[in-house]
């Protein structure tokens, strides 16, 4: 019998050699990444003072009420526009991008050009 492969434990694995060597201060926080099969969530992290400074989701109901479909990129781009402009209230403009171990491709990468579009700085 063939084992079938958990692709999340490879993920898991990618995080945790990426987080070694990223670390989000109080002056560039961590714009961290996580995606599901239907939805996307994105936290701006200082890791120092353990604190979530920001964070989007396309299950805030903002973002909800524009969206049709929430697992696509359109959501995904939304998410990170909407996120940087949260950031950039509190005063944030420049982050260090954490994709949490998933390829640079598709919903994640259209997270950060959402987000690259709002002002925000990687």
């Amino acid at each position: 019998m063939f084992r079938k492969i958990d692709k999340n434990i490879g993920r898991v694995a990618r995080h945790k050699r990426v987080r070694k060597n990223l670390s989000g201060t109080p002056e560039k926080p961590r714009f961290n990444v996580y995606r599901s099969t239907n939805n996307i969530y994105v936290q701006v992290i200082d890791d120092v003072n353990r604190v979530t400074l920001v964070s989007a989701s396309t299950l805030d109901k903002a973002i909800k009420e524009q969206l049709e479909s929430t697992g696509n990129k359109e959501a995904a781009r939304l998410v990170g526009k909407i996120a940087a402009e949260r950031a950039i209230e509190k005063g944030i403009k420049e982050v260090v991008f954490d994709r949490g171990g998933y390829i640079y491709h598709g919903r994640v990468q259209q997270v950060a050009e959402g987000a690259r579009e709002a002002g925000l700085q990687f």
